[in-house]
């Protein structure tokens, strides 16, 4: 566990006080939130304090408009790690609950931002709403940092390609299963984990075992077939292996139901019950229907030589920029 993520304000160290101050959801942690962390890296350095990012846990929409909630990209751990890793100090998941959503905006401002975390300086993006309904907008910010002496930059969002970076175009390009295009919006293959589950062995007979992935808790790309890395950790090792992944049904043998299944490709051994991870590099083709086995197996070998290329073209290409 990461010690410098905080489950609540209490149990924030007082050497995360008084230093610069980001508050959002942070969803995936993609481009446009690296801009922002590089901003607040910027302040907490002009105002001689630490960098903190507070999230919500659950994502307050989860709490107020559950039907129309989005599932997350990330889980928190995982954002607060590509938090860490973008060089914040500290991040506060702060476990939303309806008292606190109640909050209008100069209490939130007061409870959180003087009060609990005693910021010197603020950054947000120019679409940044606090309080109860909304009620908080960026010129409201602006009129109680000023008053409280606290320095305020907003950020603008970026586009890459002509596309605004948002957590919501990346939720769109991952269910249309485009997720190379949200790779460039992220910054990084999008991930999923899951725990691998007894199946019906069906992979393995076809000379292709496969784990079944379930309780996945973020975000599944649509249906198709992946070209995917998985990995997973053994106390102090991590394991990669490619690995070609099916979403959705199996219509060759009139399954229609939806499974996430992966094929590590040059593993030998058992996954059962273990939680694994999966990065998204590629989507090779729909899930379809062949005439016969003979075919299916075919197809299978053809997605695991892409896969295996793609993997490879992939931390090939890591390994270089890590020489350099």
């Amino acid at each position: 566990m990461d010690a410098n993520l905080f489950r609540n304000l209490e149990d924030i160290p007082s050497r995360f006080r008084g230093g610069a101050l980001a508050i959002g959801n942070f969803d995936g942690v993609h481009r446009g939130h690296a801009r922002l962390v590089e901003r607040l890296l910027a302040m907490a350095a002009k105002v001689g304090g630490p960098a903190v990012v507070f999230t919500f846990n659950p994502h307050p929409a989860q709490l107020l408009r559950p039907q129309a909630a989005h599932t997350p990209l990330a889980w928190t751990e995982r954002n607060a790690m590509l938090l860490r890793e973008l060089g914040v100090d500290a991040v506060v998941a702060f476990p939303t609950d309806m008292a606190f959503l109640q909050l209008d905006a100069e209490q939130f401002f007061q409870k959180v931002v003087r009060e609990r975390l005693d910021a010197r300086g603020m950054v947000e993006g120019a679409n940044f709403y606090f309080g109860h309904n909304r009620s908080g907008t960026v010129s409201v910010l602006h009129e109680y940092c000023a008053k409280a002496g606290i320095s305020l930059e907003v950020v603008d969002t970026i586009e890459i390609n002509g596309q605004i970076v948002s957590s919501s175009r990346i939720r769109g390009l991952i269910s249309s299963g485009w997720v190379d295009h949200a790779a460039e919006l992220m910054g990084r293959p999008y991930r999923i984990r899951g725990q691998v589950v007894l199946g019906e062995m069906r992979g393995q007979r076809l000379g292709f075992p496969t784990a079944n992935i379930e309780r996945v808790d973020t975000l599944l790309p649509g249906e198709g077939v992946y070209a995917a890395a998985a990995c997973w950790r053994e106390g102090e090792q991590e394991f990669t292996y490619p690995a070609a992944v099916s979403i959705g049904g199996n219509p060759t043998f009139d399954v229609d139901t939806f499974k996430v299944e992966a094929h590590l490709i040059g593993y030998e051994g058992s996954l059962y019950d273990r939680r694994i991870e999966l990065d998204f590099l590629a989507r090779l083709r729909d899930c379809e229907r062949f005439d016969s086995a003979h075919e299916l197996i075919t197809q299978m070998k053809l997605d695991v030589s892409t896969t295996r290329r793609i993997v490879d073209r992939r931390y090939r290409r890591e390994e270089q920029k890590i020489e350099s």
